[in-house]
């Protein structure tokens, strides 16, 4: 692969990847290339129902050559290292890629280590998380299981994927424990580490008000810092530095998250972001130092709260600055910091969170109050989002 030239080559093959290639394809460009290395290809939004016994873990996969667009090459390594000055791509194996624009979405890597034995919790009998693949049908097994106790549900500061998927589960669990008959002798805490459930108007109110239904315990301004897994404790602590032992049956943790460690290592980032996030216009999505660079989804220092509804936009956006830019024109698309956030409070009903990059209400359908709970939410949340997913955004046609 030594010197292998593309028009663009993209890093990551998941939802940014793949709807993008999708969509340059539409647009014309010819030579568009995908490095990733997965043989599967996810979509992320079922893995809260799966933990929530709602989905089955086969709805959420397909395999990877299966989405990839037709006509773009798939290659199937890993990205280690950026070489902006030569516009160049190391791999994994050793073998180098260059292009004439490049995008970086390789998603967000789970920190498992920043938080002290919490790896070994969620592989632990009582632990589970569902923001990885394989331990969120586990999750559903302990959660369903459970008869009496306490289920500790907790939520990482920063940036991590849909932040709000980090309280999916423990709703459903709710509401099935409800239907046992079993959920009033269940201690439910939910550890958030921000001032309210959420953030957005009308949404915390809904919110609350389905916590006081169902008896949680909501611990705001808190998080989890260490877990004994052998022992059954997490330690969390607030942000005055209370610390609080709490003695679980149940554990469901959502990691702390960043770009991947080989990313922080480029030139990339801007200097001194921890996170490692790509340095990019966040209306533009073009890198403010290198103009051939570009990224869009969880990977990009965009200011939105990161999601598969505000990668939607962003693909539109960047794909059509990509294209003018290649033809020498102007950037004349931006995207508006939109994201959504479906919430399953029920195991039939939805709140449906839309909103801008300054947590403001962002309905897309206008004067409709869409942050109610509803069983025509959950429909679209449920049934009908992924076949749009899979039939339509990874084709570059939504």
């Amino acid at each position: 692969m030594a010197g292998q030239h593309y028009e663009v080559l993209i890093v990551g093959g998941g939802n940014a990847g793949i709807s993008l290639a999708a969509r340059l394809r539409r647009y014309g460009v010819k030579n568009v290339a995908v490095v990733e290395p997965g043989d599967t290809h996810y979509y992320q939004p079922l893995f809260s129902h799966i933990a929530g016994g709602r989905a089955t873990a086969s709805e959420a996969v397909r395999p990877q050559n299966a989405v990839m667009p037709e006509g773009v090459n798939w290659i199937r390594d890993t990205a280690a290292g950026i070489d902006p000055a030569n516009n160049s791509v190391s791999l994994a194996s050793g073998g180098q890629l260059r292009y004439g624009h490049l995008v970086v979405c390789p998603g967000l890597q789970l920190d498992w280590d920043k938080i002290p034995g919490l790896e070994d919790a969620v592989h632990s009998p009582a632990g589970a998380s569902h923001y990885e693949f394989a331990l969120a049908a586990k999750a559903w097994g302990l959660l369903s299981g459970l008869k009496a106790g306490t289920a500790v549900f907790t939520m990482p500061s920063g940036p991590i994927k849909c932040g709000g998927a980090a309280q999916k589960p423990m709703y459903l669990a709710c509401d099935y424990w409800r239907e046992q008959g079993v959920l009033q002798d269940i201690r439910v805490v939910m550890v958030q580490p921000y001032p309210t459930v959420f953030g957005v108007p009308g949404v915390d109110e809904e919110l609350n008000r389905k916590i006081a239904e169902y008896g949680i315990e909501l611990r705001l301004n808190s998080e989890l810092v260490s877990v004994d897994a052998p022992a059954q404790n997490a330690l969390i602590r607030t942000a005055t530095g209370v610390a609080e032992e709490l003695h679980y049956d149940v554990l469901n943790a959502v990691p702390p998250q960043s770009a991947p460690d080989w990313l922080k290592d480029t030139d990339l980032p801007a200097p001194g972001d921890p996170g490692g996030f790509v340095d990019v216009d966040p209306q533009t999505l073009r890198h403010v130092r290198f103009p051939n660079i570009w990224s869009l989804g969880d990977a990009a220092a965009t200011t939105n709260s990161k999601s598969g509804g505000a990668l939607r936009k962003q693909t539109k956006v960047l794909a059509k600055n990509l294209v003018a830019a290649r033809d020498g024109k102007p950037l004349t698309q931006k995207y508006d910091g939109y994201s959504v956030c479906p919430f399953t409070v029920s195991r039939s009903s939805v709140v449906f969170a839309e909103f801008d990059d300054q947590y403001r209400p962002q309905p897309t359908i206008p004067k409709v109050p869409t942050w109610k709970e509803s069983r025509a939410s959950w429909v679209v949340d449920r049934d009908i989002f992924p076949k749009v997913y899979w039939n339509l955004i990874l084709k570059g046609r939504a």
